[in-house]
């Protein structure tokens, strides 16, 4: 093999391996896009999920299951809703393991 058919050969190589270090996603793998809806009629509610920063996504997610197949909303985690929803959660599961 010639020396420029070597060096191209290593030009591939080296690019192949530079575009691996590229990530994909610039803010990470959220289940949620924008910023969601400010507050869900309570009624509606069949499930909540809350999803913390983690490697995946950087950003806190409220994740809202809605009675009656109507799907799901993602809830604005700095919206007044939210906050209450959240500080919920943390106070049943705190009081759930301290019961253990």
């Amino acid at each position: 093999m010639s020396v420029k058919g070597m060096a191209i050969v290593l030009a591939v190589i080296f690019c192949a391996t530079a575009v691996q270090g590229f990530p994909m996603f610039k803010r990470g793998r959220c289940l949620c896009t924008g910023s969601g809806v400010k507050a869900v009629k309570v009624a509606y509610i069949e499930k909540v999920s809350i999803i913390y920063p983690s490697n995946n996504c950087d950003k806190t997610e409220v994740i809202i299951t809605l009675k009656a197949n109507k799907g799901q909303r993602c809830l604005n985690p700095k919206s007044k809703q939210a906050k209450v929803i959240i500080k919920k959660t943390e106070r049943m599961n705190f009081l759930k393991y301290q019961n253990i």
